[in-house]
């Protein structure tokens, strides 16, 4: 009876797990001069990957930070390991850019290539050499492996599983273009390159960059996806169960992901340098932080009863089409007291160009007393301007000053000196919508009440004191007039 030796008993193990595949042969082969730190979060995701090969995950998310083994277990480990069992399964693998999905390909043939893997499976399948190049190869059971990205005009060819690495480059965490490119490549490309779409799977792995990034999209909009959700700190209401019973087994609140490798000053340096928003979506995986990101929900003041009122205003923010895609129209009535400003009623609802004529009408109609109705003269706004100008008293166009985020900071020391004001969820339970999206902000899938916020406050602060007016005074004014204020806050 022979006696395994240790290449065999590693080759065994390698093959039933991908974890052991990951200790033996790839990291030796990637990165030989370096020691493997295993890790628990390095067996769940190798054991949703080991579902997905079994069939049992068809449509698999992980979102975890940056240098936590992503790429080297996902796109790199996974399918030279896959295809010891399933050497015909054919790839089709996606970066943000071609070169880094190309990087990917390239390191996973070196797995494959390598002294250790070739005496150990060599007899299982060998690569061909007419389809041998970085960006696609092949191996004589069939299996083959296409390089694509979000980047490039697409690709023909379609493969049983396909793996999505980053979407969007960190370097783009603010560019809702490139999240709505990278989005819009998913539903055109990517979804419908399954060989077979009855029994093929995906795979995405990224960290998050805003609630409407590719994962907040597919989890929205789409069914059937599993979710392994992996913070860099551990967060008791990020916890999530998924179907193969896992659940993150850390037990205090701020405990690391993996301190042998990011230990505490590591974390600590990066949850600095790259701020508040950042920290709560590329290293916590919750681009929503319930804080808030430039808005603070604790800054927000809350009216039961409203006082006499010097002046009241509406401001709205049109769209550009009533399609299910498109933004809302946001109609908000802001009432003035003092440096105080006091949200009376909000509308918000998707509509075309007749309909928002028609809102705004009633809207004036139920505050005649309004000193001016603010439309942003852009989208549809510029048609409603030119259509009800002669009609109702008060229309004025705004031209916005600056991008939408320069715009919440601008009004940003208003609402943390406390004066703004919102109706209390007794009265309007509906608040919690307006909350959820300015709490977002910027990284809320619409920001269309925002908008209209931004535009009143902005344009009520220039009028009281004129652009001209330090910051510092500013603040002080509103924070006397907050102290003096008799209102409930909470």
């Amino acid at each position: 009876m022979k006696i395994p030796g240790i290449l065999e008993i590693e080759a065994e193990l390698a093959r039933r797990r991908l974890h052991d595949f990951l200790r033996f042969f790839a990291w030796p082969a990637l990165t030989p001069a370096t020691p493997f730190e295993d890790n628990w979060h390095v067996g769940a995701i190798c054991e949703h990957l080991e579902a997905v090969a079994r069939g049992q995950i068809r449509r698999l998310i992980i979102n975890m930070p940056f240098r936590m083994l992503k790429s080297t277990i996902v796109s790199q480990s996974f399918p030279a390991w896959d295809w010891l069992a399933n050497p015909s399964r054919q790839y089709l693998t996606a970066a943000y850019a071609t070169d880094i999905a190309t990087r990917d390909a390239v390191d996973a043939r070196r797995i494959i290539e390598s002294p250790r893997y070739r005496k150990a499976f060599g007899e299982i399948f060998t690569l061909t050499t007419d389809q041998n190049v970085k960006t696609r190869y092949e191996n004589d059971r069939r299996g083959r492996r296409i390089v694509t990205s979000t980047d490039s005009a697409g690709t023909g060819f379609g493969g049983d599983i396909r793996i999505v690495d980053d979407p969007v480059s960190a370097k783009k965490a603010d560019s809702q273009l490139a999240i709505a490119a990278s989005i819009e490549w998913w539903r055109g490309t990517m979804a419908t390159r399954a060989n077979d779409p009855a029994s093929g799977a995906a795979v995405i792995v990224h960290q998050r960059l805003n609630a409407r990034d590719l994962t907040g999209y597919l989890l929205a909009e789409e069914k059937g996806w599993e979710h392994l959700v992996l913070p860099m700190r551990f967060d008791p209401a990020l916890r999530k169960t998924t179907s193969l019973g896992f659940v993150d087994p850390r037990k205090a609140p701020g405990e690391l992901l993996h301190p042998e490798r990011l230990p505490e000053p590591v974390v600590a340096e990066l949850e600095a340098s790259i701020g508040e928003y950042h920290k709560n979506a590329q290293l916590q995986q919750n681009p929503a932080p319930r804080s808030g990101v430039i808005f603070q929900r604790a800054h927000w003041r809350f009216w039961r009863e409203l006082p006499a009122l010097d002046e009241t205003t509406i401001s709205i923010d049109c769209s550009f089409k009533d399609l299910a895609t498109s933004d809302f129209v946001a109609i908000q009535a802001w009432g003035r007291k003092d440096a105080n400003h006091y949200l009376r009623r909000r509308f918000k609802e998707r509509l075309g160009f007749a309909a928002t004529v028609t809102a705004v009408r009633t809207f004036r109609s139920l505050f005649p007393e309004a000193v001016a109705v603010l439309i942003e003269d852009k989208a549809n706004g510029t048609a409603v301007i030119e259509t009800l100008k002669n009609e109702i008293p008060g229309v004025l166009p705004i031209t916005p000053d600056g991008g939408k985020v320069p715009r919440a900071y601008a009004m940003q020391p208003t609402q943390e000196a406390g004066n703004v004001w919102l109706p209390d969820p007794s009265i309007e339970p509906g608040i919690e919508v307006f909350l959820t999206e300015s709490t977002a902000f910027p990284g809320a899938p619409h920001d269309d009440e925002v908008d209209a916020m931004t535009q009143y406050i902005n344009w009520a602060r220039k009028r009281l004191h004129g652009p001209g007016m330090g910051l510092f005074e500013l603040m002080r004014q509103q924070a006397a007039a907050a102290s003096a204020a008799g209102q409930i806050v909470r």
